[in-house]
């Protein structure tokens, strides 16, 4: 598939990726060499690793919702302002489930090469959500 704009692809990662869970977008969005960095000191290097990453966090947060407040694009790189909510009723890394609901910010950082995402860079508001799960400890 092509995606009329970086804007576009972004938007489909957020709405088709994650929050339909369609992962069959993982090989139109990506390159084979896709290089990830999660805000929970998550890296991943190839389509298969982010695949693991993100079954992952759908078992602990399996109604994870991600939703675009802001994009801004630059030639081949785009950020994104993003808001999370979810309940986390599964396992996530370490974290036994808590069965709480969780609300945070962050912004992604993404970079294109021939079409596909190369890059993403994820920053989020850990802070906050660490005290919505009663983390005491870096996960």
């Amino acid at each position: 598939m092509n995606f009329k704009s970086y804007k576009e692809a972004v938007l489909s990662y957020y709405e088709e990726l994650w929050n339909e869970k369609n992962k069959s977008y993982i090989d139109l969005l990506f390159d084979d060499e896709i290089t990830f960095r999660g805000s929970l000191n998550v890296e991943t290097k190839g389509k298969k690793e982010f695949e693991k990453y993100m079954d992952n966090v759908n078992q602990g947060l399996p109604n994870l919702y991600h939703g675009v407040e802001m994009m801004v694009c630059e030639n081949n790189l785009i950020s994104a302002k993003v808001h999370y909510h979810g309940t986390h009723t599964g396992k996530l890394f370490k974290l036994e489930a808590t069965n709480k609901t969780i609300r945070y910010s962050g912004a992604s950082f993404f970079q294109f090469r021939n079409k596909k995402i190369v890059n993403i860079w994820v920053l989020g508001d850990l802070i906050n959500l660490y005290k919505q799960l009663d983390v005491k400890d870096i996960i």
